[in-house]
């Protein structure tokens, strides 16, 4: 019985952390941004992300209430946090420019999906910087590991990682999976979704670490805000 409901409650997460990105999707689908957004480049998304973020908050307050859940949304350990931060944000910075020029010489390289105009690129950097950190690992993290410690698991693997963070982290990267119904399909990128799933760990290992969801949300957006600012740079230049 205590096995069944614990594979229930796992079911459950991973329907309300699927469902939530499917439905953030459907309203931001019911707005016409042409007016701000003609080339569709950071509205729709922008409003996805703030949706599926809403969807969680009442979910938080019941499991909190109910099931004396934390959810560490405070500063948390200012010290472990910082530390986790900094080395995570030199070591990231390292990869992504010998990525960037493995990429260009290898002749992969993708230039920028939209018209360079300011309003795409200000408008799709600062979807990066304040919406997608934030909102995903709110979702991702915040949500995710927390509810899943405390409604599953706590257990370790090892020291390094646990049920949480491993259980977050892939359905972080199946979110990253196109799916279509009617007729059944999906689309994906195999390295994006290995790609999604291990930056997931690290945001989920820090989150564990230093008890908030603060540094990871800032070490997400700066992900996002260094991949798409080279993209762009180099864009503009080639």
């Amino acid at each position: 019985m205590k096995n069944f409901k614990k594979m229930m409650f796992s079911l459950i997460l991973m329907i309300i952390l699927l469902g939530a990105p499917r439905v953030g999707g459907f309203i931001a689908g019911l707005f016409d941004y042409s007016a701000i957004d003609p080339d569709g480049s950071f509205m729709w998304i922008s409003v996805h992300h703030i949706v599926q973020a809403l969807i969680i908050v009442p979910l938080m307050l019941v499991i909190s209430r109910a099931f004396k859940i934390k959810f560490h949304l405070d500063l948390g350990d200012i010290s472990i946090g910082l530390k986790y931060l900094k080395r995570f944000l030199l070591i990231f910075s390292v990869y992504t420019v010998i990525a960037f020029i493995i990429t260009i010489v290898s002749g992969g390289f993708q230039p920028f999906a939209y018209p360079l105009t300011p309003t795409n690129i200000f408008g799709y950097l600062g979807f990066q910087l304040f919406l997608s950190g934030p909102s995903e690992e709110f979702v991702f993290r915040a949500f995710a590991i927390s509810a899943f410690a405390g409604l599953v698991t706590d257990k370790r693997i090892h020291k390094h990682l646990s049920y949480s963070v491993l259980f977050a982290s892939f359905i972080f990267g199946i979110a990253h999976i196109n799916f279509s119904f009617n007729p059944f399909g999906m689309s994906f990128s195999t390295f994006q979704v290995i790609y999604a799933m291990s930056l997931g760990y690290f945001y989920g290992d820090c989150y564990e670490k230093s008890k908030s969801v603060i540094y990871p949300m800032i070490m997400h957006s700066y992900t996002n805000v260094l991949m798409m600012g080279f993209t762009i740079v180099i864009s503009l230049i080639s």
